[in-house]
């Protein structure tokens, strides 16, 4: 296991900068992701670290070593590509066993480290099979196999579920995690997908046009966006143009067209100050009441349901707010309200954030 370090990377392509001027630790058996739209730069941060490209500006440190000039097949890397890269006309086990061949060591020996990593996929018997008798998710994990088996310092993950149907993806991603945690390699895994990076992180990086708009914890990114970026790209939020009116050690004060005056704690309004600000409530937070419910607790507005999106045990509404459009999911007790519907909308003030304003 090792540590990765980014220290001033930048990537040029010509003119085009890839990536920006980044620095970035990766503790010692942590699970981290690169998070980001495509053409964000994560990939591209990826292939550096792989050695598959080589930095423009800065170095990258593995294991507190610098690596710039370490071509890949001596970083001690395993990696596991979008596609897999699997060999077609290789059996499972020389598939897997391929990486150790290449490195010092008792050739005695592979047989059992490739039987035990097709033991830790739980797939220990297909080791006689070719990849094309295999299904997607089995293919999935000898790619894993393969990559495990030569004990890497740092395994490094580019979109590898990407290619697996919805179902067998949150399969797969659970399977992933499990095996990380068992064997505690320095894992960076690439992915456009939100839900996977709150499932799997330990860390998320989340990325805008080569730049890191954030670095934390999934509850931090996710509860407490840096950015207007990070709360849009990190699920459905509604983002309402503010004025931050008094700034204490309890926080900030909000003043919201739609809503009023809005307390916000402090450890979610950091870096506001007086003046413009903006208010994020994720959507699942902005909750719809019948107008008879007590909602003297809540910070509310009146509001009609313009649209319905059932999604089996949640709703997703579109509601109006005076001029203003705003989105909210819910759960379903029983049933949802019906489109026309007038309703209050409600919220509660620990369940906002706030964000300077431009």
């Amino acid at each position: 296991m090792s540590s990765v370090t980014l220290s001033n990377i930048v990537k040029r392509f010509g003119e085009f900068t890839a990536v920006h001027p980044t620095n970035l630790d990766i503790p010692e058996g942590a699970f981290v992701t690169l998070l980001g739209p495509s053409g964000c730069g994560k990939t591209t941060n990826l292939r550096m670290i792989a050695g598959l490209l080589d930095p423009t500006e800065g170095e990258i440190l593995i294991g507190g070593r610098r690596v710039n000039d370490v071509p890949i097949h001596r970083r001690n890397l395993g990696i596991v590509f979008q596609n897999y890269a699997l060999f077609p006309h290789k059996t499972v086990a020389e598939n897997v066993a391929f990486g150790l061949k290449y490195r010092d060591g008792p050739r005695a020996a592979i047989a059992g480290k490739v039987q035990a990593a097709l033991d830790l996929v739980q797939l220990p018997d297909v080791g006689n099979r070719y990849p094309k008798e295999l299904s997607g998710g089995q293919q999935q994990r000898i790619a894993l196999a393969r990559a495990i088996v030569i004990e890497p310092d740092v395994l490094l993950l580019d979109e590898p579920l990407s290619a697996l149907d919805a179902n067998l993806r949150e399969d797969m991603r659970v399977e992933l995690k499990r095996i990380q945690h068992q064997i505690g390699v320095t894992t960076v895994f690439v992915t456009h997908d939100q839900s996977e990076a709150l499932a799997m992180s330990d860390k998320i990086v989340v990325m805008s046009a080569g730049r890191v708009e954030q670095v934390g914890t999934p509850s931090e990114v996710y509860n407490t966006p840096a950015s207007e970026f990070v709360a849009n790209f990190l699920g459905a939020s509604n983002i309402l143009t503010a004025d931050c009116i008094r700034v204490d050690g309890q926080g900030a004060m909000l003043e919201v067209p739609l809503f009023g005056r809005v307390p916000v704690a402090s450890t979610k309004a950091a870096g506001v100050s007086q003046g413009a600000a903006k208010l994020v409530l994720r959507a699942e937070k902005l909750t719809l009441y019948d107008t008879s419910a007590d909602t003297s607790a809540l910070v509310t507005a009146p509001a009609t349901v313009e649209t319905v999106d059932y999604q089996g045990q949640t709703v997703r509404y579109f509601v109006r707010v005076a001029q203003t459009q705003l989105q909210a999911i819910n759960m379903i007790d029983e049933r949802p309200f019906a489109e026309g519907s007038t309703v209050t909308v409600g919220f509660r003030p620990q369940d906002c954030a706030a964000l300077q304003g431009v």
